[in-house]
């Protein structure tokens, strides 16, 4: 495990692209801009990380090798689209609609707060066809 106990900071131009890996039966993915990744997060976008998605509501999310610790501008409630980091669970997570704890069908609530690190570029809505169990794929793009 890579730990960081830095600030993420951006890094302009920074993407990356998550899919069903290609291996396991693809059925497309979604374009992130990774927006504000730490230093322990940009390691994120050196190598592909694969993982036994799950599902959580309209979420995916997945273990990922990276440490980091919950910063200050950390949120419960995110938008539509938006990729995060949850440290608790050094999780990935992608957000395409309500989980179990929003409290109304247009909030995006999440179980604890955690560290918003970019945004799907074009319809996150995509993700919906990913069933838990689902080998999954982030890499840089």
């Amino acid at each position: 495990m890579l730990h960081t106990p830095h600030r993420p900071t951006d890094i302009p131009g920074a993407s990356s692209h998550v899919s069903q890996d290609p291996d396991h039966g693809g059925i497309g993915g979604g374009r992130g801009d990774a927006d504000r990744l730490g230093h322990g997060a940009a390691r994120l976008g050196h190598a592909a990380h694969r993982g036994q998605g799950e599902t959580w509501g309209d979420e995916i999310y997945f273990e990922i090798p990276v440490t980091a610790d919950l910063e200050n501008d950390a949120r419960e409630v995110v938008d539509l689209g938006d990729l995060v980091y949850w440290p608790p669970g050094h999780a990935f997570c992608i957000f395409f609609g309500p989980t179990p704890s929003s409290r109304n069908p247009n909030e995006i609530r999440l179980y604890s707060p955690a560290n918003i690190i970019g945004k799907v570029a074009g319809d996150p809505t995509v993700f919906a066809k990913v069933r838990s169990g689902t080998k999954v794929r982030v890499e840089r793009a």
